[in-house]
């Protein structure tokens, strides 16, 4: 059955190929999607890129053919702008001069329904009231919609699955006891593990390469042991005795965490961390960088770049007063907090002095084995032998995300950090951030290494340890 779908202008922001991905059905533009794509234009950011990459896409359609009467597709389907239904109702509470509302009048008219009554523009041949959907990412506008009877939807090209099913990189096994020291010595098949459900009975689960193992005894299963997915067998941990820059791992996922970090940039140039605020993301990644840079220089990496989707330079930043890393220092005082905690590791005397701690870090950034930049500032590079941390990636759409990834260079590891429950930007969620899109794009890839730090592994303050249990 033939659809026609009414596209809102935040489809189109963030993801301009979007009319490319409704097969044979027909796509429908009101022409106020029109004027704020207009509005849009001068925008900076990846805001205003994907407003003149929509533009751009329907100049090329329009030199086609007639977008009033509808432009034929290249991968099926028609396109056109819609103009008429100006004069459709709506109810009274819904004030006809706002965007989403032209929006709402538009699905209206085309389904026929004008107060209950059939449009005299309605062609129940083509367009019948079933095959008319609003497709926006506005949750609210989706309500508003349900509520005068039009069927919304949400673009769900780039989603993924809900976050409890959504690929962790870890996953936690059985083993026969008599492969134990096996294991220790080379590994065991991957046929060797198995889970067990409730009722007792047996199965093989699905292992992802690079996916991270917690292995029990199956006769002792106070025995854990620590492991990774390399081919078609299981191995122990390469880097489980290190201390980069003096730090060990306090529970499992930090031992799966330094793990990822540790390897070299030709076996694992991309490590995806996903974890709530306190599990040491951050912390643990810059400690990595500095014991590659500072305590065991073998010239694998020239600097650490830190990155945030915060940090753009766009209108709003470009108000605060300074340079290009003046500018960028208060968006990056997480990641100096961190730093000085690993520059002083004598937690007692840290403080005593703030003057020498803040040189301290000051040297670092001096140096140049730190350097902070703007995300607009990556994007488009070819990064070389560089420790690229995007902090904050739940922050990032998918199409930056592929941005970020697909620049790195030769000898550059990509570590993209965040948790997919503290979202701030506008149309993102748990579903469509480019943090959980890239996770599970990206599972079963040799040259992929993740792994998802669990609540009770949060090393924070007993308050704040509190607080995670009780709010």
């Amino acid at each position: 059955m033939i659809k026609t779908y009414v596209l809102d202008t935040n489809v189109l922001i963030q993801a301009p190929y979007a009319v490319n991905c409704f097969e044979e059905n027909h796509i429908v533009l009101p022409m106020v999607v029109l004027e704020e794509l207009d509005n849009l234009k001068k925008a900076e950011g990846e805001r205003g890129a994907n407003a003149r990459a929509s533009i751009r896409m329907l100049e090329q359609l329009r030199m086609r053919g007639d977008l009033l009467e509808g432009v034929a597709l290249e991968h099926g389907g028609t396109l056109r702008v819609e103009k008429n239904y100006v004069d459709v109702k709506l109810p009274p509470d819904l004030p006809e001069e706002k965007a989403d509302n032209r929006i709402l009048k538009v699905c209206r008219g085309l389904a026929g329904q004008q107060d209950g009554e059939e449009s005299e523009q309605w062609e129940p041949e083509q367009e019948k009231p079933s095959r008319i959907i609003l497709v926006t990412k506005d949750i609210l506008l989706r309500i508003k919609a349900q509520i005068i009877g039009i069927r919304a939807e949400d673009f769900i090209k780039e989603q993924v699955s809900d976050r409890d099913e959504q690929y962790t990189g870890r996953c936690q096994v059985f083993i026969p006891e008599e492969d134990v020291k096996e294991f220790k010595k080379k590994g065991i098949p991957v046929d060797k593990a198995y889970i067990s459900d409730e009722s007792g009975g047996h199965s093989c689960p699905k292992l992802w390469e690079n996916q991270f193992l917690l292995l029990k005894a199956d006769q002792s299963v106070k025995k854990t042991l620590l492991g990774r997915v390399q081919g078609d067998r299981i191995v122990p941990l390469e880097y489980k005795k290190s201390k980069p820059y003096g730090i060990s791992p306090k529970n499992s996922g930090q031992y799966f965490l330094q793990e990822a970090l540790m390897q070299p940039a030709d076996k694992a140039p991309l490590v995806i961390v996903k974890g709530m605020a306190g599990t040491a993301k951050t912390f643990y990644s810059l400690a990595v960088g500095l014991e590659k840079l500072l305590n065991n220089p073998t010239g694998e990496y020239r600097r650490i770049i830190i990155s945030r989707p915060n940090a753009q330079f766009d209108a709003d930043i470009g108000f605060l007063p300074g340079d290009e890393q003046e500018k960028i220092t208060p968006l990056m005082r997480p990641v100096i907090d961190n730093l000085e905690q690993l520059i002083d590791s004598n937690e007692e005397k840290r403080y005593e002095d703030e003057a020498e701690l803040k040189g301290k870090v000051d040297e670092i950034f001096g140096r140049g084995l730190i350097q902070t930049e703007a995300l607009n500032y990556i994007r488009g590079r070819s990064i070389v032998k560089t420790y690229l941390i995007i902090d904050e990636a739940q922050n990032m759409t998918p199409n930056q995300v592929k941005g970020i990834i697909t620049r790195a260079g030769m000898g550059t590891k990509v570590i993209l950090l965040g948790d997919p429950n503290q979202i701030d930007r506008t149309f993102l969620d748990e579903r469509t951030n480019g943090l959980s899109y890239a996770s599970e794009h990206m599972k079963g890839s040799r040259l992929c290494w993740q792994i998802t730090l669990n609540a009770s592994e949060c090393e924070r303050s007993e308050l704040a340890m509190d607080a995670v249990r009780r709010l």
